[in-house]
């Protein structure tokens, strides 16, 4: 299972700050001892007893130094995804007699390509006031903004220490115009289409029968996977049967083009997938996933057929779309099981 899994989350939201999603961390007072950087990896961070650097004790998180004079330190967010913040987790874990006792996050909302001096002179709201922290823990805030989508954080820490992970949870506020179309999707993309499942638009994995190796939002997260953990993965299975998982839209769509990505997974790949999509504005989960709605004369409706894959490979399909919709979920069925690195589903919002 993975180290994101293991750790407290929150349920229909996704981290908007995320390093894997484009999250970055822009600036900092101080990061003698550990890098900003640290703070927006996966898992909750590791400990080795034995590592040390030339600077100290190595540790997995962002730490500044032991502060002498008057202040306290802070460190600049770009989110990697615009949105609505609701909750956050200032993750501790492993910083014992040098966390910090007490952290502030603040948020603003800037225009693309701000500098950290243009965000220097920018408005910014309080998210969480100054409040104590636990050490080697998960500090959990509920947060209260209103309808305001944000682009930057701001974490203040007093007056200094050491901070191991920083999880923004919260939906994203999409951004239509900006769609990413890389050079080998490109040939096969036409213009209007959007990636109606992108975590990025929206999309949100709800349900699924297994991931066991992987977490389900990695099948719609932004560009391609770094490695085999940055995917979908299911345990093997020895029972009869096959895997599935449940997508949500970010917004009601028909579909026109389909793209399976089996990247890094060589052994391991599903053999063969099926999409099949249906119109349900507000369903329940429950109902989605009851026997009744997988049904042949169910409510779901046969985008492709089920159709075989290849290790480690982007496979797109067009002329293969047998129903376009609209469509609000989308459920990919993998035989038997396996791994799938990206579901991307092209089509234009109705």
């Amino acid at each position: 299972m993975s180290a994101i899994e293991s750790s407290a989350a929150f349920v229909g939201l996704i981290d908007l700050a995320a390093d894997a999603v484009g999250g970055q961390t822009l600036s900092c007072s101080d990061d003698f001892f550990a890098g900003k950087e640290n703070l927006l990896k996966p898992g909750r961070g590791v400990f080795l007893p034995d590592e040390f650097t030339d600077r100290g004790k190595w540790m997995d998180g962002w730490e500044s130094r032991r502060k002498r004079h008057a202040g306290h330190d802070d460190c600049i967010i770009k989110l990697g995804i615009r949105g609505y913040v609701r909750a956050v987790d200032i993750d501790t874990n492993h910083f014992l007699g040098n966390h910090p006792p007490y952290a502030s996050l603040e948020a603003t909302r800037a225009p693309k390509g701000a500098t950290v001096d243009d965000l220097q002179a920018c408005d910014w709201v309080e998210l969480i006031a100054q409040s104590p922290l636990r050490p080697g823990s998960q500090n959990l805030f509920a947060v209260s903004a209103g309808d305001v989508a944000f682009t930057h954080l701001r974490l203040r820490i007093y007056p200094d220490g050491g901070v191991a992970r920083l999880r923004v949870w919260g939906s994203p506020d999409p951004d239509w115009t900006a769609t990413e179309v890389d050079e080998e999707t490109r040939p096969h993309h036409q213009d209007g289409e959007v990636d109606l499942a992108s975590i990025r638009n929206g999309g949100l994995a709800l349900a699924c029968s297994d991931a066991f190796f992987g977490p389900m939002n990695n099948l719609i997260a932004p560009g391609r996977a770094v490695n085999m953990g940055g995917g979908w993965e299911t345990r093997r299975k020895r029972l009869p049967g096959n895997d599935w998982i449940l997508v949500r839209l970010g917004a009601a769509g028909e579909v026109s083009l389909v793209e399976v990505d089996t990247n890094h997974f060589k052994g391991n790949f599903a053999d063969r997938f099926a999409l099949r999509g249906i119109n349900a504005p507000g369903a329940k989960i429950t109902d989605l996933v009851s026997v009744g709605a997988y049904s042949s004369d169910g409510p779901w409706q046969t985008v492709v057929l089920e159709t075989s894959l290849t290790a480690s490979h982007r496979h797109f399909f067009r002329d293969e779309v047998r129903l376009r919709g609209p469509f609000t979920h989308v459920r990919l069925d993998i035989f038997p099981d396996g791994g799938v690195s990206r579901l991307r589903v092209w089509g234009r919002r109705t």
